[in-house]
Parts: C-alpha cells; sequence; structure tokens
C-alpha cells in the first residue's frame, strides 16, 4: 500500500482502525486514513468492498464497531450533533416526494436545518441558483431526470454550507451530458475550499476530479495515494511513445547506443522506449539529448497506465 506524505495543516477527517461487523460478516476492517482541509478524495471499491458503510459511518449514520473517526476534530460517536453541523451527506438514493414541488422540497430542509425567515429564503435561492434549479423550482420533483434530481440533492445538502462533503456515488446512472455539469458543480465547490470526499465506479472521472484516492478491497485500504501515482506504478521505468520526421530506424538506433534506455515496440513513426529512473528530470534530459543529438522529435509522451488496469493490478498483488 502506498501513502501519500504528510501535509502540514491538521487533517479534517481522521480515520483510525475503523472496524464495522454485520453478525459473521467483517464489512469494514481495520481502515485507517487522514484527509485534509480543502482535499478533494476518490473513494473506489468494488461492490460490498465496504464503500458505503465507511462512508455511512462518517456520516454518524452507522456506529463502528470499534475504531474512530474524527471530523473536524469531533468524535462522530460521541458529539454526533457537531459532525452533522460540519458535514453535508449525499447519499446513492433519496426519496422523492409526491406532490412536492424543488422549491418546497429544499425549503423543507432548509427548515429542519434552522433557517427562519428572510435568512431562509435567501438560502434556499442561493442554493439554487448555484445548482441551477431556479428555473424549475415549480416542478414536482418526482418528474424531473436522473441528473436534475442529483442535482437537488446536492442542493439539500449544501444548504447548511457543510465544510465536508461526503457524496455517494454521485454521478451513477447520469447522461454524458449530465455527468460533464455534475463534475463542474465539484470542481465549483473544490475551488471555495469544501473538503469532498466522494465515492464512484468511473475511475477516469475521480481521476480529473480529485487530489487522491482511497481504494478499499474487502474492507481493508489498499491504496492511498494520487492519481498520477497510481497511473505511472511504483516502478522505477517510464515506458515513452517518441515519433520522429524522417527514418525512424533512428529512435531504434539512438536507444541502442544510450545507457538505461531500452526498446520496446518499434512505430511506423518511431518507437516506444523504456527509460530506467524516468522522472520528470531525466525525462526531460533524454529529450534534450535526442534533439541534440540530430533526430526530428515531434512527440514525446509518457505513457501511463488506466486506472481500471491499475486497480486490477492492485487487487491481483493482494490476492496473490
Amino acid at each position: 500500500m502506498t501513502t501519500p506524505p504528510p501535509l502540514p495543516s491538521p487533517p479534517i477527517i481522521s480515520v483510525r482502525d475503523l472496524r464495522r461487523s454485520f453478525g459473521k460478516v467483517d464489512a469494514v476492517q481495520g481502515v485507517t486514513f487522514d484527509i485534509y482541509p480543502g482535499q478533494v478524495v476518490g473513494f473506489i471499491g468494488a461492490n460490498g468492498a465496504g464503500k458505503t458503510t465507511t462512508m455511512r459511518m462518517m456520516a454518524t449514520l452507522e456506529t463502528p464497531t470499534s475504531g474512530s473517526i474524527h471530523i473536524s476534530g469531533h468524535d462522530v460517536v460521541t458529539d454526533p450533533s457537531f459532525v452533522r453541523d460540519k458535514i453535508g451527506w449525499m447519499p446513492d438514493a433519496y426519496g422523492a416526494y409526491p406532490n412536492m414541488t424543488v422549491g418546497e422540497y429544499l425549503d423543507f430542509y432548509a427548515r429542519a436545518f434552522g433557517f427562519k425567515g428572510a435568512e431562509r429564503l435567501r438560502r434556499v435561492s442561493e442554493v439554487m441558483d448555484f445548482t441551477d434549479l431556479a428555473s424549475i423550482s415549480g416542478r414536482m420533483m418526482n418528474k424531473l431526470s436522473k441528473g436534475m434530481g442529483q442535482r437537488l440533492c446536492l442542493g439539500r445538502t449544501l444548504l447548511h454550507d457543510p465544510e465536508v462533503m461526503i457524496l455517494d456515488e454521485p454521478a451513477a446512472g447520469l447522461d454524458p451530458k449530465a455527468r460533464v455539469e455534475f463534475k463542474q458543480l465539484i470542481r465549483l465547490l473544490a475551488a471555495e475550499g469544501k473538503t469532498i470526499f466522494i465515492s464512484s465506479h468511473i475511475l477516469s472521472e475521480l481521476a480529473e476530479m480529485c487530489d487522491t484516492m482511497l481504494f478499499i478491497d474487502a474492507g481493508r485500504i489498499v491504496h492511498h495515494g494520487s492519481a498520477e501515482s497510481l497511473q505511472h506504478g511504483e516502478s522505477d521505468q517510464t515506458i515513452v511513445d517518441v515519433q520522429v520526421l524522417g527514418d525512424p530506424e533512428a529512435v531504434v538506433k539512438w536507444a541502442s547506443l544510450n545507457a538505461g534506455v531500452h526498446l520496446v515496440e518499434t512505430r511506423r513513426q518511431g518507437a516506444r522506449l523504456r527509460f530506467d529512473h524516468g522522472d520528470e528530470q531525466e525525462l526531460a534530459a533524454h529529450l534534450r539529448r535526442m534533439i541534440t543529438d540530430g533526430l526530428a522529435v515531434v512527440d514525446f509522451h509518457r505513457e501511463s497506465r488506466k486506472l481500471e488496469d491499475a486497480f486490477v493490478e492492485i487487487l491481483t498483488k493482494i490476492q496473490s
């Protein structure tokens, strides 16, 4: 398991040796991680891996069998009221009430959060503007599309302006347009400094949104790090696709004459090369050397593994 370097500020979410059992089933087994203020964190795992159970414990909806969760310095079990004021919980499904409009739904929850009078109206209006729901405030909420329904659920989550947002599969079932729009909302929230903990099965989308990613399998954390570190892997070797003008055999010859460079595959306009110790500075030095040696390089890019492949690779190593 890889672990990111510690950040200077205290964690806003701190989970230690978290466990949750249902009878003989150990759904969460010794989970430990820290999340820092302003981070957007992707939470990844197969169905039954322990994602939703972990998130429900963070949201004070499940009680841990053992271990602890602290959010903004407060224990979710001994001080749940404080924690609920600090978090926004968006479940993977929510109730759509008949005979209730979008505006009435948000107004009801604003009242439940303690907003009154003009302040309540202002807050509901702000949330509807942010989630682009103002134009449909009079529409029955049980008649909304999947995308608009997710916007409404996000709006409810934002009403009390939480510091931490816990979102369980918020993009599940959305069409491509709605998915792009939802990602834009997440980016806006991140720009405002919200700490966002978000689960999804769509790894490529999480890579675009998240600063760091947590992989959980069989109730245990198996990876904690950036998408970039996951895609590049833990190897000191890096694969680079090099394309040149002119004879591609020039790339093959160049590779044979340079230590630490190995031919992986020839291409119509160049080759795939494997570089030992391929960090950014080393790769930049190799590119400069290619150009100095007379290669007309038109493309030079490092290959990354697909996140799905990296996830499968991690699970395969654990199970072997």
